[in-house]
């Protein structure tokens, strides 16, 4: 377990920097999501191959029409959420995006027959005002609503994902991982040819920063991710997850100057507060 803690972890603060390293790139939102899920995939794949691992997916036919599905949303989710990035910044969008833990979270009692906690329901109360305080300042200054579709669409992307893949028990790991990002590269592909082709001119300065994006924050960080939640609850998945839109954010002032007024730090500390609160010290009050 501390194992798949550590795991998780890593691959969130991965997903964290993903919007630093795309400030970089000057391609458009779907061109990204398509390198970066072709690069991703080539390297589970050779990793797959390097280490001989042997896949039992077809043995377990339901689970991977589940796991596909959740690949799928997984590309629609990047696409919406890249997307998101250009129109309304990373930090803003990585916090749109992270309500989808609080879908997940409602529909874990009905799908997972996890229980759900008093603490927990508070910790989402604080979590929810948090994401009003947030995506309500955006709205009011000026944030592009179509901005704020794409972050809801990839937060509601992010919830099927999790809600799926959690549904494929039997395929985990490195066959988990490769499965998933192979798949999603998918709609992305059909997306990006019909969109304007499979053919990218990428500039000579943005190469370093599509391999970092594929290597590291796609391939790496998917595998150290989907080999991860198998082994962890769903409502922890849920909560932890707001690790990813802290780092998000702290970097995305840091790193890209982007500023948020008192009300959206309000919002962010109640988001990140919330989901600590629920997981960590109410949850173990209620365990006494």
């Amino acid at each position: 377990m501390k194992k798949a803690y550590f795991k998780y972890i890593l691959a969130l603060l991965l997903f964290g920097f993903n919007g630093v390293v795309v400030s970089h790139i000057t391609l458009a939102s779907y061109e990204i999501v398509f390198l970066r899920t072709v690069i991703g995939s080539l390297l589970l794949l050779a990793i797959v191959l390097l280490s001989r691992e042997k896949f039992t997916f077809w043995q377990h036919k339901r689970q991977f029409l589940f796991l596909a599905i959740s690949a799928i949303a997984m590309g629609a989710s990047g696409l919406f959420l890249y997307e998101a990035y250009n129109q309304i910044g990373v930090g803003i969008a990585s916090l749109a995006y992270y309500c989808g833990p609080v879908i997940v979270m409602v529909l874990s009692p009905l799908l997972f027959r996890e229980r759900l906690t008093y603490p927990k329901i508070i910790g989402f109360m604080v979590v929810l005002c948090g994401i009003l305080f947030v995506n309500g300042q955006a709205f009011q200054e000026g944030k592009t609503a179509w901005g704020l579709f794409c972050g809801g669409m990839s937060a509601l992307m992010y919830a099927l994902m999790i809600i799926f893949n959690k549904k494929a028990k039997n395929i985990t790991g490195l066959e988990n991982s490769t499965l998933q990002l192979t798949i999603s590269f998918l709609p992305v592909a059909v997306f990006c040819w019909v969109k304007q082709g499979l053919l990218i001119q990428i500039p000579g300065e943005a190469w370093i920063w599509v391999l970092l994006l594929g290597v590291l924050n796609t391939g790496i960080g998917c595998y150290l991710y989907f080999s991860s939640i198998d082994s962890l609850p769903v409502q922890t998945v849920s909560i932890c997850g707001y690790l990813e839109p802290l780092t998000a954010v702290v970097s995305s002032a840091i790193f890209l100057q982007e500023t948020m007024n008192t009300l959206q730090i309000c919002g962010a500390i109640m988001i990140i507060g919330g989901a600590i609160i629920g997981e960590c010290f109410l949850n173990k009050k209620a365990q006494m």
